[in-house]
């Protein structure tokens, strides 16, 4: 197998900093592209909501935040497990470059829902079982950041914080079925693999910016483990190379 197809390949941290480095710009891109037609589509070209008015527009910034916390917190937990079961070193330094943006779409998830809630129920807050878990999940990127920082020795702070990480993963499910298992004010999904009840061009505009969300979370990781790498690896002689401008 040829070092393109091995995965293997790009585990080590000398041969994913420059794979990452070229791939960055064309995430960036991605995102711009479907977040602007997204918005456009969502803001301008979607009908009004018979029931909820101009209001329901905040979904299309909600709902894929919303996906977004949890669906990294899932791939920081993937890493975690990786990490720990095979001792990478990439893995943690993945993990802690996810942490961020997990914990921005956490915060985006639970303010447009306050921005969406007031209107709606009359008030920013109710301890519903959907929004208390997502407060939840937030406190987990918060605690894991804060965690892996106090620890001086990074490997020892990616382990500790693949635990909690490990931990923490039993949130996600209890977010996502919260609506089905309690009685809650939070209403139900709209958006399934089967049937969607929304009409098309709002699901195709809630798409678009969940992608959108997509391409910015994996472009921005790469630029975070970039900076990691070249921290935790500064004493190799190919950080020496790249710093010097050496490196082709």
């Amino acid at each position: 197998m040829t070092d393109r197809f091995n995965l293997y390949h790009y585990a080590s941290p000398a041969t994913f900093y420059p794979l990452a480095g070229r791939l960055i710009p064309w995430f960036a891109a991605l995102a711009a592209i479907f977040g602007l037609i997204g918005l456009y589509i969502g803001m301008l070209v979607a009908p009004t909501d018979f029931q909820q008015g101009e209001g329901y527009r905040i979904i299309f910034i909600h709902v894929p935040a919303s996906w977004m916390s949890m669906f990294i917190y899932l791939v920081m937990a993937f890493w975690a497990a990786i990490g720990l079961a095979f001792n990478t070193r990439l893995s943690g330094m993945m993990a802690r470059a996810l942490a961020p943006t997990g914990a921005l779409m956490a915060f985006l998830s639970l303010w447009t829902g306050a921005l969406w809630g007031k209107p709606m129920w009359g008030t920013w807050w109710v301890w519903d079982a959907r929004l208390t878990s997502e407060l939840i999940l937030l406190f987990l990127y918060i605690g894991y950041m804060a965690l892996v920082a106090a620890i001086d020795d990074p490997r020892r702070g990616d382990k500790a914080g693949g635990l909690l990480l490990l931990v923490g993963v039993v949130n996600v499910p209890i977010i996502y079925f919260s609506v089905k298992w309690w009685n809650t004010l939070h209403q139900g999904s709209s958006v399934n693999l089967a049937k969607s009840s929304m009409a098309e061009v709002m699901l195709w505009a809630m798409l678009l910016v969940a992608l959108s969300f997509w391409m910015y979370s994996i472009a921005v990781a790469f630029a975070r483990v970039r900076t990691l790498i070249l921290e935790r690896e500064r004493n190799a002689d190919w950080v020496k190379a790249e710093l010097a401008g050496d490196r082709p």
